[in-house]
């Protein structure tokens, strides 16, 4: 039976906007708190039905505990009205969590804003890489506002009207939507846009939790736009660690393909041990859950093989979703191979045209040389030979200029050097005697 508007006892008016407002109510079969957003579709146009919509069909197939669950949808069409059922998150959304800090002039703890982190990159993953084989989903409009914590303080994805599909990995969204503080700066500059957009309003806002204000501040929106494109933003206080300042400065890179994605985020030394703590939480609820089927089952009388054939089922589909997650981490690494062995077998072909260069560039010196050697031996030959001459100017007669001739002109002058030193020598030698055989015709 679908439910009615009857099913369920309206508490309180928590928010109101443009279009309805969203109401805390109590489902009168089980006294279960829930919250319901309240729409009026009559008033709207093609554009905003089409936005609710797609809203309500993703919040039917996105199944994370770190997205607001969505439980039901009542259409009342006397009075053109859509309620959406929705989980109850008690702890209140992050933008009064910072205004609650801003009054107490006190800044949240860095453990709180990593767990705050991790979960919300669990839950991005799962919009952008969905472990059902779906399409990619961009959220558009991560803001505090639509970040909500229950009881435990765990956080809550929630609001995605402005959630659009992606089909394919080269998808690209290209509509102006979001809010102005978080917008990225292809969205400003009206650019195609994809998941690290995504990635730069989580940046945002992570750093409004730790500054306890927007990187990006102005009076007007074209202020605003500019500084957003010069990314110019100030350190977040430094009682938060370099590596927190770090990676939110990598989130909030101007240039979208040097932004970090989900999975390196994830994987990163800073939310190793939180991401690993939500993953035993996750591991831990899975196994309640399964205990809980199998008490159910005992109590209709459900034979038992069957509850083990739904445990089995359950653990085989976990086991794929993990292969699925190990394969796509191999295919990142397999691509990021692709491109270190074409940048190698550039550089090898680049080497392999220099030393072919460079044996061109020494040819015609090793052909001289060798010319140089064999007029070498003919001038060399036996005496009992006769030396043919040829005419000065002729071609035969002409030897190339290279550096064997240059360096045989340099052997003539060092004999010639040699042919004046003892010259000289010799000379002296007369000099030097020459005073004896004066002495010696004047004793005569």
């Amino acid at each position: 039976m679908p439910s009615r508007v009857e099913d369920y006892e309206v508490l309180y008016t928590i928010g109101s906007g443009s279009y309805g407002k969203c109401q805390k109510i109590r489902r009168k079969s089980d006294e279960k708190l829930l919250v319901w957003k309240e729409l009026d579709y009559g008033t709207m146009g093609e554009t905003e039905k089409q936005m609710l919509v797609s809203e309500v069909n993703l919040l039917r197939e996105l199944k994370h505990p770190n997205i607001v669950r969505y439980y039901d949808r009542i259409i009342d069409r006397t009075n053109t009205t859509l309620y959406i059922v929705m989980e109850y998150c008690e702890g209140g959304d992050l933008s009064s969590l910072v205004a609650r800090c801003i009054k107490e002039r006190r800044y949240l703890e860095e453990q709180f804003v990593l767990r705050v982190m991790a979960q919300l990159m669990l839950a991005l993953k799962e919009c952008h890489r969905r472990s059902d084989g779906g399409a990619t989903v961009l959220h558009r409009d991560l803001k505090p506002a639509n970040i909500f914590l229950d009881v435990k303080q765990n956080v809550k994805l929630g609001d995605f009207g402005l959630a659009r599909i992606l089909n394919h990995d080269t998808s690209f969204a290209k509509t102006f939507v979001g809010t102005p503080y978080y917008m990225s700066p292809e969205q400003i500059n009206r650019m195609s846009y994809n998941e690290k957009s995504d990635i730069w309003s989580l940046g945002c806002l992570l750093y409004e939790l730790c500054a306890l204000s927007p990187p990006f501040t102005a009076y007007n929106q074209k202020e605003l736009a500019e500084k957003i494109r010069k990314g110019r933003f100030t350190r977040i206080p430094y009682r938060y660690s370099d590596e927190l300042n770090t990676l939110l400065s990598r989130m909030l890179h101007l240039k979208d393909y040097l932004r970090p994605s989900v999975e390196s985020i994830l994987q990163s030394s800073l939310l190793a041990e939180t991401v690993a703590e939500e993953q035993q939480k996750a591991q831990a609820r899975l196994r309640r859950k399964s205990m809980g089927c199998v008490a159910t089952a005992h109590r209709a009388g459900e034979p038992e093989p069957a509850t083990e054939v739904r445990l089995k089922e359950q653990v085989l589909r976990d086991r794929e979703k993990t292969l699925k997650e190990r394969e796509e981490r191999l295919e990142q690494r397999e691509q990021e191979l692709c491109v270190r062995e074409r940048l190698s077998d550039e550089k090898l072909a680049r080497a392999e045209s220099l030393l072919k260069n460079y044996n061109l560039l020494r040819q015609p010196t090793g052909l001289a040389g060798l010319y140089s050697k064999d007029i070498d031996l003919d001038e060399d030959c036996s005496p009992g030979k006769r030396k043919v001459h040829f005419a000065r100017d002729s071609k035969e007669n002409h030897r190339p200029a290279s550096r064997d001739s240059m360096s045989s002109q340099e052997l003539i002058l060092k004999k010639r050097l040699q042919a004046a030193n003892s010259r000289a020598q010799a000379l002296g030698e007369m000099e030097r005697a020459y005073p004896k055989s004066r002495q010696f015709q004047g004793i005569r």
